[in-house]
């Protein structure tokens, strides 16, 4: 596998993710429970104060198809890299593609949490705008990064291994 190759694929899968993020963002999707689930606690209570509470828990219907989705598309996303990195075994792939989501999940947390999240105005709940503190909670999105993140590493890593064995030949 070609190291150049992987390094542009780790670019490129972090703008496709940010774009994503900030896609999904927009508007009132913010406000929906797959998004309000990515909140600090404080932040989710301090929202449904003066919101309709909602299930925003790993067991909500909305919470586990946004999720599953994630991982269908980065798999997707990272079959496709693992292609044009060359990987044709199991092994290499799912190294591969677990290195990718662990880039991601870095990416996501240094950059995307404690920068973007914490600072840009989009991202503030309504009537949680004054909570600058919570919104620059480091450690929040560092446990969130080890788990359950590695888990959803693990799975698209599994399935790009897997897709590879049968369709590399």
């Amino acid at each position: 596998m070609n190291v150049w190759i992987i390094l542009i694929e780790m670019v490129l899968f972090a703008a496709i993710f940010t774009a994503v993020i900030f896609s999904y963002y927009r508007g009132d999707r913010k406000y929906s429970p797959a998004s309000i689930h990515n909140y600090p606690p404080d932040i989710q209570e301090e929202y449904f104060r003066t919101h309709e509470k909602m299930d925003v828990t790993y067991r909500s219907k909305s919470v586990l198809l946004t999720k599953s989705f994630g991982v269908l598309l980065f798999t997707g996303i990272l079959y496709v890299c693992a292609r044009i990195a060359g990987a044709e075994t199991f092994r290499q792939s799912f190294w591969l593609t677990f290195g990718l989501m662990v880039w991601i999940g870095i990416y996501d947390t240094c950059f995307l949490d404690w920068v973007l999240f914490a600072n840009l105005p989009m991202f503030r709940l309504e009537g949680t705008e004054h909570m600058d503190k919570a919104y620059h909670q480091k450690w929040f999105h560092a446990k969130g990064m080890r788990f359950p993140g590695i888990i959803f590493a693990l799975i698209p890593a599994a399935f790009v291994g897997w897709l590879i064995t049968i369709t590399v030949k």
